[in-house]
């Protein structure tokens, strides 16, 4: 059984959030509002993207910032804080600019626990996690901008009938292991043989790496030693 942490960073997974985006952009095409639905996919689109760049930069050639721990920006919080707040706030977007704003709060409420829920599971560091939901944030706010002008004809019990399936059953179901995808992608294009591990460790240790982050550590023989598990 999952723990509340772990149930919460279920959330935040490409399986659900991945979704829950698409529905998003399924929903406004059917109200037709193709502007705000293009918007929306390329707003979302960039945040996915800057987090598998950063991520291929650190595992492919180590570009990362040691001192703060950071070695590409949490995925689960750039999804969570890009989607939550707009889930809730375009499902009662026909309602009064209250409603809209307490459906707002909840769900950037919903997105920080998701995001914070990445540290005591040891899969983020707080500087990642900080600055992915930054930019899961400046989606969510980006997109709530354009849409204060917008009116899609779908009634927002369409769009929560598309996204409560989800987010019942998919923290559930076999996670999707995108973080083989970004290795692969980064040794393909860095040309290296095996990924470069992180050279601190996560949670309540604060010793600071002993050698250069930015080196592979290598076994006895002097084969470079495969990185423990990536979280995006």
């Amino acid at each position: 059984m999952m723990s509340g942490w772990s149930a919460l960073s279920a959330l935040g997974s490409i399986s659900v959030t991945g979704p829950l985006g698409i529905a998003i952009a399924v929903w406004l095409l059917a109200g037709r509002s193709w502007r705000l639905s293009l918007s929306w996919c390329l707003m979302f689109g960039a945040g996915m993207a800057l987090v598998v760049a950063t991520k291929v930069a650190y595992v492919g050639w180590g570009i990362g910032i040691p001192e703060m721990k950071f070695a590409g920006l949490s995925g689960h919080a750039m999804r969570a804080c890009a989607v939550f707040p707009v889930v809730f706030y375009l499902a009662v977007r026909r309602m009064g600019s209250p409603a809209r704003r307490v459906a707002l709060g909840a769900g950037t409420v919903l997105a920080l626990l998701i995001s914070f829920s990445r540290l005591p599971v040891l899969a983020h560091s707080m500087s990642e996690v900080v600055l992915g939901g930054a930019v899961g944030f400046a989606v969510a706010a980006g997109f709530v901008f354009q849409a204060r002008s917008e009116h899609p004809a779908t009634v927002g019990r369409v769009l929560l009938a598309l996204c409560m399936p989800v987010m019942l059953v998919m923290p559930f179901t076999e996670p999707v292991h995108t973080e083989r995808w970004v290795q692969q992608l980064a040794l393909q294009l860095s040309g290296r043989t095996a990924p470069i591990e992180r050279a601190w460790k996560l949670g309540q240790d604060k010793a600071r790496p002993s050698h250069d982050a930015r080196r592979p550590a290598r076994d006895t023989v002097g084969q470079p030693v495969v990185a423990p598990r990536f979280a995006i």
